[in-house]
C-alpha cells in the first residue's frame, strides 16, 4: 500500500479545507456535508477522518480559510490603493455587484452569520478571529485612526458593510438589493 507523503497530505488536506469553505459559503453549516466536501476535493469519503477528528474540527478550518480570504481580499485593495481612499475602495469592493453575486468566495459572515450562535465553540472561535481582523484593518484606515471613537467607528462600518449585504442577497428585487448596497455606501464613504 503506497503512503502519502506529509507534504501530499498536506496538500490535501488544503484542498480538503478549500473546498469546505467554498461549501459553506455557499450552502451554509448545515447544509455542507462531509460526503459533498470530499467529492468536490476530488476524494473519497472515507478519507476523512485521516485528516479531520471531526466535523466541527473542518468546519473551524472552513471557516478560518474563508474569513481569511476576506481579509486578504481587502487588505489587497488597502494596500493597492492611496492611504486616503482605501477605506472608501474597500466598501466600494465588498457592496459591490460582483461581491453580492460571489457568496461561494465572498465574505464569510456575511454568508452565516445568522448561522454562527448555533455552531460549536471552535467553530465560531475561527469566525470571532476573522471578524475581529476585519475590524482592526477596517479601523486602521479609517482617517480618525488612534483618535478616541475610531473603534467604535470601524464596529459600525464593518456591521453597517455586512448588514446591507446580508440583506441586499436576501431580497428577490434586483432594485432593493441595489438600493440597499447603494444607501449604505452613501452613509459610508459619501462622494
Amino acid at each position: 500500500m503506497k503512503r502519502a507523503t506529509p507534504r501530499s497530505k498536506e496538500a490535501t488536506h488544503d484542498r480538503i479545507v478549500d473546498a469546505a469553505a467554498r461549501a459553506i459559503r455557499r450552502s451554509g453549516y448545515n447544509g455542507t456535508g462531509v460526503a459533498d466536501i470530499m467529492k468536490a476535493a476530488g476524494l473519497t469519503h472515507g478519507g476523512f477522518y485521516a485528516h479531520f477528528p471531526s466535523r466541527e474540527a473542518m468546519l473551524a478550518e472552513a471557516a478560518d480559510r474563508a474569513g481569511s480570504e476576506s481579509v486578504a481580499m481587502m487588505e489587497r485593495i488597502a494596500a493597492s490603493s492611496p492611504p486616503q481612499q482605501a477605506l472608501p475602495a474597500m466598501m466600494r469592493a465588498y457592496l459591490s455587484k460582483e461581491h453580492l453575486e460571489g457568496i461561494e468566495s465572498g465574505c464569510a459572515t456575511a454568508a452565516l452569520g445568522s448561522e454562527m450562535p448555533r455552531q460549536a465553540p471552535e467553530v465560531r472561535r475561527a469566525a470571532t478571529r476573522r471578524i475581529k481582523e476585519m475590524i482592526d484593518l477596517v479601523a486602521r484606515q479609517s482617517p480618525d485612526w488612534g483618535q478616541p471613537g475610531a473603534h467604535e467607528h470601524a464596529l459600525f462600518t464593518v456591521a453597517t458593510m455586512v448588514g446591507a449585504l446580508v440583506l441586499a442577497r436576501a431580497v428577490d428585487e434586483p432594485r432593493l438589493s441595489d438600493g440597499l448596497r447603494e444607501a449604505a455606501l452613501k452613509h459610508l464613504a459619501p462622494t
